[in-house]
């Protein structure tokens, strides 16, 4: 169902995987990443399962100490004091994304370098 947004987003260099893997496919795809960008949730999982360091754009909802990647380097991005904190929310409880809406794509940029200079250290960089 986002096939569209899969493909604006691979654009012209990347590759367009939207609605092509299931899980053990993804997993082989998180496997062979440098690192992995995504949000809070299962990709980011997987990724640390398969031993990938993660740059995680966390929204708040739930902890970060307890549903962070886990056993691989990582950077979390976004607000984790946002008023959404905690609430444990699917929608967004708060007009604009506060939590994530000051994050750019030169600070995503940035978290990558920095966890490609990581050699196998664990936990929050």
């Amino acid at each position: 169902g986002e096939r569209d947004l899969t493909a604006h987003v691979a654009g012209r260099h990347g590759t367009d995987l939207g609605g092509r893997t299931d899980a053990p496919g993804l997993a082989g795809v998180l496997a062979g990443a440098r690192a992995v960008v995504t949000g809070n949730t299962a990709p980011a999982h997987l990724a640390a399962a398969v031993g990938t360091p993660v740059v995680s754009l966390f929204a708040p909802v739930v902890p970060a100490e307890r549903w962070r990647p886990y056993g691989v380097p990582y950077v979390l991005l976004g607000d984790q004091d946002a008023p959404c904190a905690g609430s444990r929310a699917r929608d967004c409880p708060v007009p604009g994304h506060p939590c994530l809406d000051t994050v750019t794509a030169t600070d995503v940029a940035a978290a990558v370098e920095k966890l490609m200079a990581v050699e196998n250290p664990m936990g929050e960089t």
